[in-house]
């Protein structure tokens, strides 16, 4: 499913990524700042800073010679503060790249009493629903979660967590995810990876 070979250039350093697997999730831990939102972004086609090989689904997305932009990656990414469009309501950002399948995440993600609300208006759990709704419907190829559920209080975090991990295995959709929650990880169902000072390596 994902075959990395990079150097991520970081503040004051560089960390070796080398990671191959073929389970269908992924999970990526570690510290603040040890360069897991940095890596997402370069599988995304976000970030061209990074030296070395991006192959995702059997297919070359960056090496010496080749940089497949991100929208031809078709990877849903959801960054950790739910970054949205701040001039469009919940339900258009929702359905900004399509509205197949909008009542099923919108029951998913239990947002449809936010449909009509601006940004501005929602709490940092509503706009990371919101974004990881926008990235469920735009049919993506491989989902890309950066720490999706870390503003939700407890409870709807575990029913939220479980519900989506859910949702991905009946489509077999491919997932990396960024957690510092184990908790997360173990729902998912990750193969788990961790950051350390200089390289990733996988947790035995």
């Amino acid at each position: 499913m994902l075959d990395l070979d990079l150097e991520l250039g970081l503040p004051g350093r560089r960390v070796r990524v080398a990671l191959t697997s073929s389970e269908r999730v992924v999970g990526i831990a570690g510290p603040s700042g040890s360069g897991k939102t940095t890596l997402l972004r370069v599988i995304a086609g976000l970030d061209r800073r990074a030296v070395g090989t991006v192959k995702a689904l059997g297919e070359i997305w960056q090496d010496a010679s080749t940089f497949v932009p991100a929208w031809e990656r078709r990877a849903g990414w959801v960054p950790q503060d739910g970054v949205l469009f701040p001039h469009l309501s919940v339900e258009e950002n929702l359905t900004y790249a399509g509205r197949e399948g909008l009542d099923a995440i919108v029951d998913l993600l239990a947002v449809r009493p936010l449909l009509g609300r601006a940004p501005r208006n929602l709490s940092g759990g509503e706009r990371q629903r919101t974004a990881l709704g926008r990235a469920l419907l735009s049919s993506p190829r491989l989902l890309l979660l950066d720490e999706p559920f870390s503003a939700l209080d407890r409870p709807l975090r575990t029913r939220l967590s479980q519900d989506v991990a859910r949702w991905c295995e009946e489509r077999s959709l491919p997932v990396v995810l960024v957690s510092h929650d184990e908790a997360d990880l173990r729902t998912f169902g990750a193969l788990a990876w961790s950051f350390g000072e200089t390289a990733l390596s996988p947790v035995r």
